[in-house]
């Protein structure tokens, strides 16, 4: 039976003023522990986020703090010793708002009960949730009252946000991997201004892109023959449907979505791996329509050349399968596994090695693509309309371009092009494309740029304006540039009245787009963007082929995505009974009866795999080539699921994991406990390694195991949480986290991952307050995702700013 949250009939009346909204001051408390002795504090290093739990009882006062300080934490936080470098006895409870970031630290550690570290004296839960609750009510309180919202740097697109505003701006699919070189990431994420720089070889990436962009989108009749290459992976085992893009009994193959130019004739050339060739027949697809069939055994060339109208179109070649023929025949052995090299030695059927397009030939200009359709809103019927129908178009184009209304300082540039390109290329087209390049390397369309108003004292925090909102909007839930709808909508001033700006959230929401969510923060939150370089050994790992590192990667995309449509509780990526499976995927965890590459939606049959923790895409990059690593592990876990990532290690130990030696003993367990005999890696490692021992019935490449590798030993995966907790098991670690304190600190690490995607930058202690609003909005919703998004769009720092200093550069970057 599927667990869900709340029924909906308990959630928010939204359009009313709820607990927890960015106008309330709702105190909040719960369990603490204070920090004392000086192997506890090194932990300190574990910042985690500002935590905010169920009430449980009224705050203390602050002399109460005092004295609980004095017992617990000044031993070691004191003037003399400065223990991770605080002096808890030099800093007054009762004025909180003098040094906010000393005591958003403290809180971070009193809320899950890991300090004072036994066998220290730690006070009861009750005074423990009496202390944060007296801290965070002071600390929210000074918040409201002294407001700072940060300051994002200015934000260069990424390369993802790029090819997304050229598929809304243009309707043209490019592929930015080939067009720009990957973005640096900070954070965790790869949309963080501070990290997003300009350098003279991404201008010059930046000024090729927009030439070939405009030219595929307008269409250049003087484009001269070429070649485009796509590739499979020889790693992609092709015996069977690959792609739901490819027909129902075909086999192996590749597809792939090619833009074609300009109306003309095209050759489509397919070479071949593998060493049979005879009784295989391979068929060649445009937008799924056979064009092209061919008998191996004839030996003929596999090409064929075809009349194709421009625009963006499916191309494929797959092998009709052989129904009831069973591959290997006549009686030989099974292939070995395709990751070995004996795999090419051996007679296999054939599988496709790469597709080429060849052209144009005898192009001409196409009269309607959906590029053409976007760009061309007037038509001209003559020369003298050629002028003012281009403004028109320019106009538009840099309307949603620069996501604003323009005015002629923005358009002037831009026909200067148009003219300079009409005639020079002599012709209506030629111009609009110069204009179109022009617009792809403006700052205006690369940068987004927030200007403070005029009026706005220095160092003061504003509430954005509408057109700045949309934007923050948009990149967040879609990772492109705001729709016309949005844009009209702020340009009113209508945007920020909450009726309307939660209408819009929930449009875009459902709005296909929307899946940028997916690819772009879960793919980097959970490391699925990882999957592509992960390498596991071919000898320990010889049937980790490029189909199964698809299956695991999509798995988790579909989890996370059904979490989304649905509205579930964010609890529910740990708890969920449910997964996705394809064939490939169903015989890697040892699923019977899955049968094809179609994934379906199917129930767990017993407690080992719910969740995301049993997945084997996040235990797969979380473990070393040749074997699992509790240190990877364990690190992901703190630093992803409960917000608090350890220190990197000194300089001189040796790399998480790889102490490993020909004299190391026999089991994973004993290792890791080898090397915490070291003292410089005790204190971290006793936090780290039990978490990650939790996973250790599933193998490098996330298959379930009850026996170490190479030995006979039983696997032993108990642990104890942070605080304590023990467990036994993937199943009690799961169930343990689902229970307090660490339900909210998972809660919690959700929501600062996602503020930080939002933001576009890192969080500090100044943002504590805000998380902590949200999170008191979203429980009594039970942490739907819907909550934690409206909590955030809600917040001050996604909807205010803070004005420059005086004297300081108009756009500093951070917080």
């Amino acid at each position: 039976m599927e667990t869900r949250a709340a029924p909906r009939a308990a959630r928010h009346p939204r359009g009313k003023a709820r607990r927890g909204s960015i106008l309330g001051t709702t105190p909040l408390t719960g369990r603490a522990v204070v920090a004392a002795s000086v192997a506890g504090i090194l932990c300190l290093a574990f910042t985690g986020p500002a935590r905010a739990q169920p009430d449980a009882g009224a705050p203390a006062t602050a002399a109460e703090a005092r004295t609980l300080l004095d017992r617990y934490c000044v031993t070691c936080h004191n003037e003399r010793l400065r223990t991770a470098g605080l002096a808890l006895d030099a800093v007054d409870p009762a004025q909180v708002a003098d040094a906010p970031e000393i005591w958003e630290k403290v809180v971070r550690k009193l809320r899950t009960g890991m300090m004072p570290p036994a066998p220290r004296p730690r006070p009861d839960a009750a005074t423990y949730a009496g202390i944060v609750g007296y801290f965070e009510t002071a600390l929210d309180r000074a918040a409201d009252v002294r407001p700072d919202p940060g300051r994002p740097a200015v934000q260069r697109l990424n390369r993802t946000e790029y090819a997304n505003a050229i598929r809304d701006l243009l309707a043209l699919e490019v592929d930015a991997r080939t067009l720009l070189p990957a973005d640096e990431s900070g954070y965790g994420f790869d949309n963080i201004g501070d990290v997003l720089s300009v350098s003279p070889g991404l201008l010059e990436r930046y000024l090729l892109a927009a030439a070939k962009i405009s030219r595929q989108a307008v269409g250049d009749p003087t484009l001269r023959p070429a070649t485009a290459i796509y590739r499979t992976s020889p790693l992609l085992a092709q015996d069977g449907r690959v792609s739901e893009d490819l027909p129902f009994g075909s086999r192996g193959g590749l597809a792939v979505r090619h833009h074609f130019p300009l109306d003309a004739e095209y050759e489509i050339r397919v070479a071949l791996r593998g060493r049979a060739r005879a009784g295989h027949r391979l068929e060649v697809r445009l937008d799924r329509g056979r064009v092209g069939s061919f008998d191996l055994g004839d030996r003929a060339p596999l090409a064929v050349r075809i009349p194709v109208t421009a625009g963006t179109r499916l191309l494929g070649a797959a092998f009709v399968a052989q129904i009831g023929r069973s591959l290997p025949v006549d009686g030989r052995p099974a292939p070995p596994p395709i990751t070995s090299f004996a795999f090419t030695l051996y007679p296999n059927a054939p599988s496709v090695e790469r597709i080429e397009v060849v052209g144009p030939f005898d192009g001409r200009a196409p009269a309607e693509t959906p590029s053409r359709q976007a760009i061309f809103t007037c038509t001209p019927a003559g020369a003298a309309e050629e002028r003012p129908c281009a403004g028109r178009i320019v106009e538009s184009l840099a309307r949603r371009a620069y996501r604003r209304p323009v005015t002629a300082a923005d358009t002037d540039p831009l026909l200067a092009a148009y003219d300079a390109g009409r005639d020079e290329g002599g012709g209506f087209d030629d111009g609009i494309r110069w204009a179109i390049e022009a617009l792809l390397v403006s700052p205006k369309f690369l940068f987004r740029v927030e200007r403070d108003p005029l009026d706005a004292p220095p160092g003061a925090p504003y509430r954005i304006a509408d057109l700045d909102l949309a934007s923050r909007l948009s990149f967040f839930l879609w990772s492109t540039v705001p729709d016309e709808e949005l844009v009209d909508l702020a340009a009113r001033g209508e945007l920020s009245d909450p009726a309307a700006l939660e209408q819009q959230v929930r449009r875009m929401l459902a709005d296909p787009r929307s899946q940028a969510l997916v690819e772009n923060f879960a793919g980097q939150w959970l490391y699925l963007r990882n999957l592509r370089s992960v390498a596991p050994d071919t000898t320990r790992f010889p049937e980790f082929d490029d189909n199964l590192r698809e299956a695991l990667r999509r798995e988790t995309e579909l989890l996370f995505g059904t979490q989304l449509q649905e509205d579930r509780s964010v609890h529910d990526l740990l708890r969920a009974d449910y997964t996705f499976v394809n064939e490939r995927l169903a015989r890697h965890y040892g699923i019977p009866n899955v049968y094809g590459n179609h994934f379906r939606r199917i129930r767990h049959g017993d407690d080992r795999r719910p969740g995301l923790l049993g997945h084997g895409s996040v235990l797969t990059v979380t473990s070393y080539p040749h074997r699992t690593s509790p240190v990877l592990r364990g690190k992901w876990l703190l630093e992803n699921l409960l917000g608090a990532p350890p220190p990197p290690p000194p300089p001189d130990i040796p790399e998480l994991g790889e102490e490993d030696t020909a004299a190391a003993p026999a089991t994973m367990r004993e290792r890791m406990a080898q090397h915490r005999a070291s003292p410089a890696c005790a204190t971290c490692h006793a936090k780290i390694d039990p978490l990650g021992f939790a996973l250790e019935n599933f193998d490098a490449v996330g298959r379930w195991r009850a026996v170490e590798a190479g030995t006979a030993t039983t696997i032993d995966a108990s642990g104890t949480l942070p605080d304590g907790a023990p467990f036994d098991g993937p199943a009690a670690f799961r169930d343990a986290l689902l229970r307090e304190p660490w339900a909210t600190e998972f809660a919690t690490t959700v929501t600062e991952k996602l503020l930080t995607y939002a933001l576009g930058r890192g969080l500090d202690y100044r943002d504590a307050p805000a998380v902590r609003r949200i999170l008191r909005g979203a429980r009594d919703d039970g942490y739907r995702w819907s909550s934690l998004i409206f909590g955030i769009v809600e917040s001050k720092p996604f909807r205010m700013r803070r004005a420059s200093d005086a004297g300081a550069a108009p756009q500093e970057s951070g917080p």
